[in-house]
């Protein structure tokens, strides 16, 4: 009887830390933080790949004024920030889409093209790769303290401030497309609806 108690005891005990130990481990589906920002980054490819269907390849050279990014210009910087994102939160950016981690390349990297379909698949290329990216992460990635832009800072704090520039050219591209007579496609399915 004795023996029996200590085996159901053991096997309790095996149960329970087993138990905890999966539960403590936070898997990246479970983490909210990175949830939110897959939720938010496909809101913005949405309304940036919308935007970039409806404005007519002759306006993607248009820029408001000298030294500004163009059109063309403000889609392929959207894409290079996705690719930081994903560099300085610890992934890799497949060779094949011929992005270098490398700031002073940004301006290479924005007018390289200006060509309407091209910039649509390297916006939709960086976004996917994007998010496999942030699937991945941990808690203990985003704890994880990267030096960007001068600044010392948490990959959860970085990819935050990411969201924030990610929205930043999105309200920049709506802009330009008013500015060139192009509506939303968002904003004409309310105006029709009289909202």
């Amino acid at each position: 009887m004795k023996n029996l108690v200590y085996f159901v005891l053991i096997i309790t005990l095996n149960i329970a830390f087993t138990h905890n130990t999966t539960f403590s481990q936070t898997s990246p589906s479970d983490i909210v933080l990175v949830n939110e920002f897959i939720g938010q980054t496909d809101f913005i490819e949405g309304r940036l790949l919308q935007l970039a269907e409806e404005m007519p390849q002759s306006v993607y050279e248009w820029r408001p004024a000298e030294g500004v990014r163009s059109v063309s210009e403000v889609y392929l910087h959207a894409a290079f920030a996705n690719y930081i994102c994903v560099t300085v939160s610890g992934g890799v950016v497949p060779e094949d889409k011929g992005f270098v981690m490398d700031f002073s390349k940004v301006n290479e990297w924005d007018t390289q093209t200006t060509e309407k379909t091209e910039i649509q698949t390297k916006m939709k290329e960086s976004f996917d790769v994007l998010r496999s990216r942030m699937k991945e992460l941990t808690e203990d990635d985003l704890n994880r303290e990267v030096e960007v832009f001068g600044m010392t800072m948490s990959v959860r704090n970085f990819i935050i401030s990411m969201i924030a520039h990610a929205h930043e050219h999105l309200g920049q591209e709506i802009a330009y497309a008013r500015i060139n007579g192009v509506t939303p496609p968002w904003s004409k399915e309310q105006e029709n609806e009289g909202g």
